[in-house]
C-alpha cells in the first residue's frame, strides 16, 4: 500500500520538486470536494471494518511496515505460481492474503510514525515486483497452453503496467503531482482478483491493456500540460463528457469513478469468452445467451 512511506504509484524521491504552480490552472484552483455515498465508497468502508483489526494486531505486535510490504510480495509470488499452473481459485484467494499486507503497511507505518523516504522506495519497488510476477504467472500460463496470442496480451499488459507507474514517477520529478489515470495499481490487483474468481481473465487482461495505454497517454499529456502552464481540456458539454472518460482526473469513490467500475464489469462478465478466444474459458456468456 502507499504510504511515505509510500504513494499509491511510486514516487521518485525529486531532485526537482516544481510545485503546485506549475500545475495547470485548474488543478491549482479546484476545490475539495465534498465526501460522497457511492457504490465503490461503500464496497472500501465494507472492507475496512476487518482490515482495521489486523492493523491494530500489527500495531500491537510493532511489525515494522517494511516486513509487512515484504511478506505481501512474497506472497503475491505463491499467487504468480498458481495462475501459471491455471489454478485460478487458489490465486485469488492468495492475491486476497497477499494484499491484506499491502494495504496495511501504509497504515501501519503512520499509527507507528515509521514513516519513512525509504519506506517510500521499498514499498514502490516491491510493488513493481508484484505486478511483475502476477503478469509474468499468466504469460507463463498463455506459453504453457501454446497461444501465442496471449502471450502477447500479457506482456503488453505488463509493460504498459510498469510504464503507468513510470510515467507517474518520472513527471513527479518534474511536477508537484500526476495522479491522473485510471488503471492505477488497486484497479489492477481488484481486477486480477475479478478475473480469478470468476475465470474471466482474457475479458480483465484486455481491459487493463486498453486503459493501461490510456493512463501512460494521460501522464504523459497531463505532464506536457502542466510543465507549459496550460489549462487542462475542459469538462463542459459533449466534448467536456468525452474528455471526462478519456483524460481521467475524478478521485476514487466517485460517480464518474463508479460509471467506470460498471462498464468495466460489465464487458468483463458479459462478453462471451468465445468471442474473446479465452484461453481458458468457453461459452456464450450472458450476451451470448441474449441474443440467441
Amino acid at each position: 500500500m502507499s504510504r511515505l512511506h509510500a504513494v499509491s504509484e511510486p514516487s521518485i524521491i525529486r531532485s526537482t520538486d516544481v510545485g503546485l504552480r506549475d500545475a495547470p490552472r485548474e488543478v491549482q484552483d479546484r476545490p475539495a470536494a465534498p465526501p460522497r455515498r457511492t457504490f465503490t465508497g461503500l464496497i472500501g468502508a465494507i472492507c475496512m471494518l476487518p482490515l482495521r483489526a489486523i492493523i491494530n494486531l500489527c500495531v500491537a505486535l510493532r511489525i515494522h511496515p517494511n516486513t509487512l510490504t515484504l511478506i505481501g510480495v512474497i506472497i503475491n509470488v505463491g499467487a504468480a505460481w498458481a495462475l501459471g499452473y491455471g489454478r485460478f481459485m487458489l490465486a485469488g484467494v492468495i492475491m486476497i492474503i497477499a494484499n491484506i499486507f499491502d494495504f496495511i503497511d501504509g497504515k501501519v507505518a503512520h499509527i507507528l510514525h515509521l514513516q519513512s523516504r525509504f519506506g517510500a522506495f521499498w514499498d514502490s519497488t516491491l510493488d513493481r515486483f508484484s505486478d511483475l510476477a502476477l503478469l509474468t504467472g499468466l504469460i507463463f500460463l498463455y506459453s504453457r497452453l501454446g497461444r501465442s496470442d496471449y502471450v502477447l496480451v500479457a506482456s503488453l499488459a505488463l509493460i504498459f503496467s510498469i510504464m503507468t507507474s513510470y510515467a507517474r514517477a518520472r513527471a513527479e520529478s518534474l511536477v508537484e503531482r500526476c495522479k491522473v489515470g485510471f488503471m492505477e495499481r488497486p484497479e489492477r490487483i481488484v481486477l486480477f482478483m475479478i478475473g480469478a474468481f470468476t475465470n474471466r481473465m482474457a475479458g480483465v487482461l484486455w481491459v487493463i491493456l486498453a486503459l493501461s495505454i490510456l493512463a501512460v497517454a494521460n501522464r504523459i499529456y497531463y505532464t506536457y500540460l502542466a510543465l507549459n502552464g496550460l489549462p487542462l481540456p475542459s469538462k463542459e458539454g459533449i466534448v467536456g463528457i468525452f474528455n471526462r472518460a478519456f483524460f481521467w482526473t475524478d478521485e476514487r469513490a466517485t460517480l464518474p469513478y463508479d460509471v467506470w467500475v460498471i462498464a468495466i464489469l460489465a464487458f468483463v462478465w458479459l462478453t462471451p469468452p468465445d468471442w474473446l478466444g479465452d484461453p481458458t474459458a468457453t461459452g456464450p456468456g450472458l450476451i451470448g445467451w441474449l441474443i440467441k
